[in-house]
C-alpha cells in the first residue's frame, strides 16, 4: 500500500528545495556541435559562473587534439557553458534550460542542464503515448521522475546524470513536450517512489504480455519491489508479435514467469539477455517467447520489470488512479513528496 509523507533524507543538497535540476547527455559525442538562438550567452560550466553575450545567435563547438574550439578559437578548461532566455537549437533538437559542451575522449559530448519538471515533461511524451489516460500519464510522470533522481544521486559528480536514448530514458527535448504531458507532471510535482527513504529504481516497460518480472531475474538485482504481478495487458495486440530467425534457438532455462533465460543458439549456449541485445531490443521485443523451429511466437515488449506502460492504460481506464497504479507494479513502496 502507498503510504504519502515526508522526507528530505535523501536529497543531494538543500538547493534541490528550490529547483531540483539533471544533467542530460544529448545523443554520443559528436565531431561539431552547432547551438543557434537569439541572445547566447557563453560561460564556465559552473552554478555561479559569469556569462557573457555572444555577438552571433550561431555558434559552433568543435574538438581539435585535446581542446575545445569555438568558432574556431580555443577554450579554457575541458568545458563551456551557453545559455539564452528561451530554448536552445542544438544540432536540430531544441531544448529548455542550458547546454554543456564538453570535451570528451574522441568528440565533444552535448549536456543539457535542466530543471527536474522541464525534463521529465520532454521524457513522458517520449516515453508514453501522449493520448494515454492522464492517469496513467501522472504514473509515469512520477515512475520517471523517481528513476532520474536514483540515478542523479548514484552519478552525483559525474559529467552527466542519464543518457537521453532508450537506455537511458527517452528524452526529446521540446518537441516531445505537449500540454497532457506538462499537466501530468505539475499535478504529481515532486513525488516520488521510495523504499526505505529512498528513491528506488522505477524500472518501466512497455508490454509484461500479462505477468511483470522480478528485478533479480530481469536486471539481475534482487530489489524487493520489484516483484511479479498480474498485469491486464495480456488480450491487447501490442503485447503478441512474431520473428523469424535465421539461426535455430531452443529454450533451455526459463525465469518462474516463464521467460527465457538461457538458449542454444545453433547449438551453442547463450544467455537470453545477451541474445536479446545481439538480435536488437526492437526486433526480440521480450524473452518471454516460445519456440516453433526458427519462428519466434512471443509476449510483451521489454525486460518486464517495474510498471507495465500499457497495463498502466488500461488500470487507468477501468478508473484506477495513479497512487493504485504505482503502487500495484511497485510492491511496497511509498509516495512521498520532496517539494
Amino acid at each position: 500500500m502507498l503510504r504519502t509523507t515526508f522526507t528530505f533524507g535523501f536529497l543531494v543538497s538543500s538547493t534541490a528545495l528550490a529547483t531540483e535540476t539533471m544533467r542530460i547527455a544529448i545523443g554520443p559525442e559528436v565531431k561539431q556541435a552547432r547551438l543557434a538562438g537569439d541572445g547566447l550567452f557563453r560561460g564556465d560550466d559552473d552554478e555561479g559562473a559569469r556569462f557573457l553575450p555572444l555577438e552571433s545567435p550561431d555558434v559552433t563547438v568543435t574538438r581539435k587534439g585535446g581542446a575545445l574550439f569555438v568558432d574556431g578559437s580555443a577554450v579554457s578548461g575541458r568545458a563551456v557553458r551557453f545559455r539564452r532566455g528561451g530554448a536552445i537549437d542544438v544540432n536540430g533538437t531544441r531544448v529548455r534550460g542550458d547546454v554543456v559542451a564538453l570535451l570528451g575522449r574522441d568528440g565533444v559530448q552535448l549536456v543539457n542542464v535542466l530543471a527536474l519538471e522541464d525534463y521529465l515533461a520532454g521524457v513522458l511524451g517520449s516515453e508514453m503515448p501522449k493520448s494515454f489516460p492522464l492517469e496513467a500519464l501522472k504514473a509515469q510522470a512520477v515512475a520517471a521522475r523517481t528513476y532520474a533522481l536514483h540515478k542523479k544521486l548514484e552519478q552525483y559528480g559525474q559529467p552527466f546524470h542519464l543518457g537521453s536514448s532508450v537506455i537511458s530514458q527517452v528524452y526529446g527535448g521540446l518537441a516531445s513536450e505537449d500540454p497532457r504531458t506538462r499537466e501530468a507532471v505539475e499535478a504529481t510535482r515532486g513525488m516520488v517512489l521510495t523504499h526505505q527513504l529512498q528513491p528506488v529504481e522505477a524500472y518501466f516497460h512497455a508490454s509484461c504480455g500479462g505477468k511483470t518480472e522480478s528485478g533479480a531475474e530481469a536486471l539481475g538485482r534482487d530489489l524487493p519491489y520489484l516483484k511479479p504481478v498480474s498485469c491486464p495487458c495480456a488480450k491487447l495486440p501490442q503485447a503478441e508479435w512474431r520473428l523469424e530467425l535465421d539461426q535455430r534457438i531452443q529454450v533451455t532455462a526459463r525465469s518462474a514467469t516463464g521467460r527465457a533465460t538461457k538458449v542454444l543458439l545453433d547449438g551453442r549456449p547463450v544467455d537470453a539477455v545477451l541474445l536479446r541485445e545481439r538480435i536488437g531490443y526492437m526486433k526480440l521485443k521480450s524473452l518471454w517467447f516460445e519456440v516453433s523451429g526458427k519462428t519466434l511466437s512471443g509476449h510483451g515488449f521489454g525486460h518486464g520489470a517495474g510498471m507495465c506502460q500499457w497495463g498502466a492504460k488500461v488500470l487507468a481506464e477501468r478508473g484506477m488512479g495513479y497512487r493504485e497504479i504505482l503502487g500495484h507494479y511497485y510492491v511496497g513502496t511509498e509516495l512521498q513528496t520532496l517539494y
